[in-house]
């Protein structure tokens, strides 16, 4: 695998398992992530960070994640003792290899029917995430156990495997409103 380093400059950057993108990216899923309505199947409340990060051409950078199979966003739980934007630095460094700087709060996410999430393994969780459009300092990019790959793809283009609480906060990224969403 060829790994460039990944800053503001390099549009190309993409970090993968072999595979062809178009297949990888619209490959059905069998029991993957999926939203649990029942929120009373929720284990605990899960602080969570979500990261939309662009690069030049404005495409968005996914993470097919290795617990679903799905395309997503890079994030995930805050640690005890942890700030939300030191959380969101932390879980895209240890996710993707790059070193980011958070740019703006796109929104807060809590609303039950897009939060409460079933994992394959049968755990549910009712996430509260704060989602950051981030910048890009440093790094390239590298899978890691949670990650299966990277790619950075065309914002109005997202792949049919996309996690659907991921959708809504890419589509208010993509609104560039100056006040955050509170969902």
């Amino acid at each position: 695998m060829r790994r460039r380093p990944a800053t503001a400059a390099d549009d190309g950057v993409r970090a993968r398992a072999p595979a062809s993108p178009q297949r990888r990216r619209n490959a059905a899923v069998p029991a993957g992530i999926t939203l649990e309505p029942d929120v009373d199947r929720a284990i605990a409340l899960r602080a969570s960070v979500s990261a939309v990060i662009f690069d030049r051409r404005g495409r968005l950078l996914l993470q097919q994640r290795s617990d679903g199979g799905q395309w997503g966003l890079p994030g995930g739980s805050v640690e005890i003792g942890e700030s939300v934007t030191r959380a969101v630095i932390r879980e895209v460094r240890e996710e993707t290899g790059l070193e980011v700087v958070p740019r703006r709060l796109i929104g807060v996410y809590s609303d039950p029917s897009l939060q409460v999430v079933r994992y394959p393994d049968g755990n549910v969780w009712h996430y509260v995430n704060v989602c950051f459009e981030c910048v890009v300092r440093s790094g390239s990019l590298t899978t890691c156990d949670e990650t299966l790959a990277l790619e950075y793809v065309p914002a109005g283009r997202l792949p049919a495997t996309i996690l659907p609480n991921h959708v809504v906060r890419i589509r208010d990224a993509r609104r560039r409103r100056p006040a955050a969403f509170v969902r």
